[in-house]
């Protein structure tokens, strides 16, 4: 199984096995359905119910309904299989962009080789040791060929280079 780094468990929350995951993935929407399944530890967990409070995801997973039974949880990674995710061709999460040459017309500005998610995702691109940022929402990205790993950028990308 391909796995996705969904976040960590934080904390517990109440009394009925209710546990906080602090998580900056951006398809939430894809991964947290009652029915669909989290990893932690490689072991499969059905999710029971699923909010947001906070800021954080609150999940709770089939067979746990007690704040004893979760305490082991507090401080693991959650994952996802990314099989699950059923993305289309046009549709990635930030992990898929990792490796992807940055094109600006018949030029390679680099190489992505890490992501900073959250509100303003920006994606981390290496030139000849020199790294620059491009932010994902905007008019920067004109479009990504997951396939053929390539992202290639508009005209206004030149201003985000020094």
């Amino acid at each position: 199984m391909d796995f996705v780094f969904l976040g960590k468990i934080v904390n517990t929350h109440g009394i009925k096995g209710e546990f906080r995951i602090k998580s900056d993935f951006e398809r939430k929407d894809l991964v947290f359905k009652i029915g669909g399944l989290i990893y932690i530890d490689s072991t499969p967990y059905e999710i029971t119910s699923y909010r947001v409070h906070k800021g954080y995801d609150m999940v709770t997973i089939k067979g746990f309904n007690d704040i004893n039974q979760v305490l082991p949880f507090k401080g693991k990674n959650v994952f996802i299989d990314r099989n699950s995710l059923n993305l289309s061709n046009e549709e990635y999460i930030l992990e898929d962009l990792i490796g992807c040459e940055v094109i600006l017309g018949d030029f390679i500005l680099g190489k992505v080789i890490d992501y900073a998610p959250g509100v303003n995702a920006l994606i981390e691109v290496d030139y000849n040791k020199k790294k620059y940022y491009i932010p994902i929402k905007g008019n920067f990205i004109r479009c990504v060929d997951k396939d053929n790993k390539k992202i290639y950028v508009t005209e206004e990308t030149k201003g985000l280079i020094l």
